[in-house]
Order: C-alpha cells, then sequence, then structure tokens
C-alpha cells in the first residue's frame, strides 16, 4: 500500500537535516512521532470497528440459517406424540410379584440398656511449696578445688609401680 524504500527514507532525513537543522530536528522528530502515533490510533480504531461490524453482520447471516434449517428439520420430522411407557415381561413381572408376596420376617428387637455414668476422677491436689525463709543465713563457701602442677602429675606417672 504505501511503501518507503530505504534509500528513499535516507533521502528524506537528509533533507530534514539540511531543512530543519541539527538543532531542531530532535523536537520535530518528537512532533512528527506524536501525529504518526495518533494516526496509527484513528486507524486501528476504524479497522475495530470495521470488524466488529462484519462479525455482527455473519453471525445474524448465521442466525437466519440456523432459523431456516431448524424449520426444515422441523417440517419433515414433526413433533410425535408421547409413547406409552414399556410393557415388562412377564417373567419379571412374577418375580416382582413373589417377591412382595411373602410376608416379613420378624426380628427381634435389641434390648436398649442404659449404660452406667462414668466414675469421677480423682482430683488433683498441688504440691505444698517449700517454706522460704525470709532472711537466708550465709552459707559457707564452697572448698576451692585445686589442680595438680603438670610437673607434679609428670613425676607421678614415672614413679615405678610396686
Amino acid at each position: 500500500m504505501f511503501d518507503v524504500a530505504p534509500t528513499e527514507l535516507l533521502l528524506v532525513a537528509v533533507v530534514a537535516l539540511l531543512v530543519i537543522g541539527p538543532k531542531d530536528l530532535p523536537r520535530a522528530m518528537r512532533i512528527v512521532g506524536k501525529w504518526v502515533g495518533r494516526a496509527r490510533g484513528i486507524a486501528r480504531q476504524f479497522r475495530s470497528g470495521i470488524d466488529t461490524m462484519i462479525r455482527e453482520s455473519e453471525l445474524a447471516e448465521m442466525e437466519k440459517q440456523w432459523a431456516a434449517e431448524n424449520e426444515r428439520i422441523m417440517r419433515e420430522y414433526p413433533p410425535q406424540p408421547s409413547l406409552p411407557a414399556p410393557e415388562t415381561e412377564p417373567a419379571v413381572e412374577n418375580q416382582l410379584i413373589e417377591h412382595h408376596d411373602t410376608a416379613p420376617v420378624m426380628v427381634e428387637q435389641p434390648a436398649i440398656v442404659e449404660a452406667a455414668p462414668p466414675k469421677p476422677r480423682p482430683k488433683r491436689t498441688a504440691k505444698p511449696k517449700a517454706a522460704v525463709d525470709p532472711e537466708p543465713a550465709e552459707a559457707a563457701p564452697a572448698p576451692k578445688r585445686t589442680r595438680k602442677p603438670k610437673a607434679a602429675a609428670a613425676q607421678v606417672q614415672d614413679e615405678p609401680q610396686p
């Protein structure tokens, strides 16, 4: 439809650079870009409107075809009155009758015994807390642990065992 070759695009860019100048070229390109965007938006909106109209007309045409086909089918196969229920086979009827002719079997009813109430659990008692002395007596200091010097431990090991 509208074809621009790369050489033509290069020629337009060179002419724009010479006519507009390098200083104002970015602003001019921004304005051209905005106008191109608006034109594309209008074209997209127009195209979507046309597509919607085409879809609606196709749907209306299909509905007419379906209605015509439905009328043809209804003329060829008119609705029939409801059919009576099919009869059962005599053998099945005899089995049903024999089954219903027998007397019901009586069963002894189970005896209902009330359960004994559960025994109450004994209550747990709290352990008595130790009496706290308001003024504790001074405790004797713990004895200090002493270690043997390493040299003494080495001497002990060197001694012969009796």
